[in-house]
């Protein structure tokens, strides 16, 4: 394993032969605090959960460094190779130490160091808060690179319902909404106490908000659901 990341259609190691000079990682996103002094008080007043009622988070900021590898290209030609594709662009990264995820944002080439025995490049990452699940739901994940420790399954693909049916959706830290494709009109889904008509083909429904932990949803009528979500993501 080389420890490798990759950004967008393109991997440091296969594609650049570049080496981590430590297991790359994101940095944790800083939590946006909201203190209020009292004059003359003890203590301060903490809103930082007010409106939210959780804690909100700013973007990963941070750099890797890396040495490239000697004899594999000539230094100027792979240094504008990786300028002319990265600098400044927004792209989906993923670590190789963590295949399940991916965190988007913009990158940056920071500096290019030669030294007499190797060179050295470093890059600079802004992304959002939140690592992404890339598997999705319905068909869309994958035994491989799937990770039986940590991974969710989400499959809620062509679901019978004869006459009731009730689902426990699992939920990540960001919350989501799901489309839910129905074979037939008239069906009906029920989630924190209200009802909702469903559509025969795809339902965008806006009004369920799917949360962290168990979501639970109930189905009424008879025909197929397919319900499919992007897997939502966590720190």
């Amino acid at each position: 394993m080389y420890h490798s990341i990759t950004i967008g259609e393109k991997n440091t190691w296969d594609d650049w032969h570049l080496i981590p000079s430590s297991r790359p990682l994101f940095n944790p996103p800083p939590v946006k605090t909201n203190y209020i002094e009292i004059p003359g008080g003890d203590g301060i007043i903490d809103l930082t959960t007010a409106l939210t009622g959780r804690p909100v988070y700013g973007n990963r900021t941070g750099s890797w460094d890396f040495y490239v590898e000697n004899g594999w290209m000539d230094w100027h030609v792979l240094y504008s190779e990786i300028m002319v594709y990265l600098h400044g662009q927004k792209f989906q990264a993923i670590l190789e130490d963590d295949p399940d995820y991916y965190y988007e944002g913009r990158f940056d080439v920071n500096a290019w160091k030669s030294d007499p025995q190797f060179s050295r490049i470093v890059i600079d990452y802004n992304v959002g808060p939140y690592k992404l699940n890339i598997s999705g739901s319905g068909d869309r994940w994958l035994w491989d690179p799937f990770n039986f420790e940590t991974g969710v399954i989400r499959s809620y693909k062509n679901l019978i319902v004869a006459g009731t049916l009730t689902i426990d959706f699992i939920g990540d830290m960001v919350e989501t909404t799901p489309i839910i494709i129905s074979t037939v009109s008239g069906m009906k889904v029920t989630f924190e106490g209200k009802t909702y008509t469903l559509n025969r083909g795809n339902n965008d429904m806006k009004s369920i908000v799917i949360k962290n932990g168990v979501n639970k949803l109930t189905f009424t009528g008879n025909g197929q659901v397919t319900i499919e979500i992007q897997g939502g993501g966590r720190l």
